[in-house]
């Protein structure tokens, strides 16, 4: 059995384009892969605790290799988040652009669950390393205005490259995108929006990523 975490970072639920999009590829990929088992996490409808005093003690006691000592408790509810991610053996992710970067709720989760000994571990001499392996992972990215080759007056992307750079640091390399951008300026919305939903499910369709189990 394959593990997917559906990663939904908007608000707008059902009328979420990058929701929908990705609604069309794990559709898609679920046709052609009758293994995979869906969890999916509506960022805007969990509990997310804040990343507080304690936890980040925490954080720079394990980095210190002291263990999370006087907040043990702290560290356990990270734990207990980042477990549910590192468990995945792929992830979908459902991500809207907001002021050129990524939605603020999403960035939250980020922050609690990349940490040390879970998610990446530090080299004095060579830098982070990724500890996540045999991950894939598929983004799909939305805006209302920025696109790809646009100048810099209609937006700037820190979306899709903030978004790789955490994955890559966590060891996932494999990446997908799918993308509807802009989705506000263009001359057809609802057009171009059939379009990335035709896209997504050729990409779930034509999925070759094999997820590889560790050996007995």
């Amino acid at each position: 059995m394959t593990k997917l975490l559906f990663i939904q970072a908007s608000p707008r639920k059902a009328d979420s384009e990058s929701i929908q999009i990705a609604t069309s590829y794990l559709n898609a990929l679920r046709a052609k892969n009758s293994d995979i088992e869906v969890d999916t996490l509506e960022l805007w409808d969990t509990v997310l605790p804040a990343f507080d005093g304690e936890k980040a003690a925490a954080k720079m006691n394990v980095i210190a290799g002291r263990g999370p000592d006087l907040q043990q408790t702290a560290w356990d509810q990270v734990v207990e988040i980042a477990e549910r991610f590192i468990s995945a053996d792929r992830y979908l992710f459902a991500v809207p652009m907001w002021n050129g970067g990524i939605p603020y709720r999403l960035k939250h989760y980020i922050d609690l669950i990349h940490q040390p000994g879970l998610l990446w571990g530090l080299d004095p001499q060579t830098g982070y390393y990724g500890l996540l392996e045999n991950k894939h992972a598929t983004l799909v990215l939305t805006s209302g205005v920025y696109a790809q080759g646009v100048p810099a007056a209609f937006g700037v992307d820190y979306h899709s490259t903030y978004l790789r750079a955490w994955l890559n640091q966590a060891g996932v390399t494999e990446i997908d995108e799918l993308r509807f951008q802009p989705s506000m300026l263009t001359a057809d919305p609802a057009g171009d929006l059939e379009v990335a939903n035709r896209r997504a499910v050729e990409l779930g369709t034509a999925d070759r990523h094999q997820v590889l189990k560790p050996t007995a």
